[in-house]
């Protein structure tokens, strides 16, 4: 599996393009609903529209109790403890500081990848400097400075980072986890999961007192649901499942760059020099980190030049 390609390579863009679109959406919808009601009732209506949609095209239920608690843990590890933090923490975090703490995702998946077994097993200088090259083009892009993020409020860059970190692990853990129902039925069911606990979250704060759907809040909360999650959310699964989880993760640096040049195209919201250079960059970094994986594993699957001398095969030697 040398990288992203064919229908992978498609998902992906789809999750880069519709994932990036859907920072306004969330800012909008956190600002006039208690967040995690929002989130999780945005992923229990999202998945329960993709399971009824599998289910009229033809596909079937998990019949294998594994395969539920598979897609199960997958969606609350990346819902539960990443999206609903990442909707929750930009309640006290600008964007533009909450967005540096968001692409870490890309870091944490290649570290995960590295150390968790059944993965890479290492990462490689290349990745290392791929990764590396990303953080610092979007921290460029966003105009994020040391003195923002240290002043920030504290809860939203310790809730953004366990967001990031237990994504990542959620996309690792199906990664190595894969079940035997389609990308489709396990993605619905990955977001009931998450929803519902995000859901049983919100109550227990006692947010249903404050829950009050206006026109904007229901806007928001369509768009997510077609396009941040059965769009969005589908692609994202049937990349992973197709293609190495570090090249995966790179989406995270590519979402800024389409949430900047949508406002270019849509708000004509102008492009600054140091904006071009850190698309270049982020973009340089994708590919290179692309390429990395791609020599990665021609080298692994190189034979040796010289076949090796093999020693005669003889009996084992009889017990005493």
């Amino acid at each position: 599996m040398a990288g992203l390609r064919g229908k992978a390579l498609f998902a992906w863009v789809l999750v880069c393009v519709f994932w990036g679109s859907t920072y306004l959406a969330i800012k909008v919808g956190v600002g006039v609903l208690p967040p995690f009601l929002f989130a999780g009732l945005r992923f229990v209506a999202a998945g329960a529209l993709l399971l009824a949609g599998a289910l009229a095209f033809g596909d079937h239920l998990p019949r294998l109790a594994s395969d539920w608690r598979r897609a199960s843990t997958a969606g609350v590890l990346l819902l539960a403890g990443g999206n609903a933090f990442v909707v929750w923490a930009e309640q006290y975090t600008p964007s533009g500081v909450a967005s540096v703490f968001v692409v870490t995702v890309a870091l944490w998946m290649a570290f995960f990848d590295a150390v968790i077994p059944g993965g890479s097993g290492s990462l490689g200088w290349r990745v290392v400097i791929g990764l590396v090259a990303g953080f610092v083009g979007t921290a460029l892009l966003v105009g994020a400075n040391p003195r923002d993020i240290l002043a920030a409020d504290l809860r939203g860059p310790i809730a953004l980072t366990c967001a990031s970190a237990s994504w990542s692990l959620g996309s690792i853990y199906a990664k190595r986890n894969p079940t035997q129902s389609s990308p489709y039925m396990t993605a619905a069911i990955q977001m009931l999961a998450g929803g519902i606990v995000v859901s049983l979250v919100g109550t227990g704060l006692g947010e249903w007192g404050r829950w009050h759907l206006t026109g904007r809040g229901t806007l928001a909360i369509g768009y997510l649901v077609i396009f941040g999650s059965i769009v969005g959310y589908s692609a994202y699964g049937y990349a992973l499942r197709y293609a190495p989880a570090t090249i995966v993760g790179t989406y995270a640096y590519v979402n800024p760059v389409i949430a900047v040049l949508l406002g270019w195209m849509i708000l004509r919201e102008p492009i600054s020099g140091r904006m071009v250079v850190a698309i270049g960059l982020i973009l340089a970094a994708v590919i290179w980190i692309q390429l990395a994986h791609r020599g990665r594993s021609a080298v692994a699957a190189r034979p040796p030049a010289t076949p090796l001398p093999t020693a005669p095969v003889t009996a084992p030697p009889e017990a005493a």
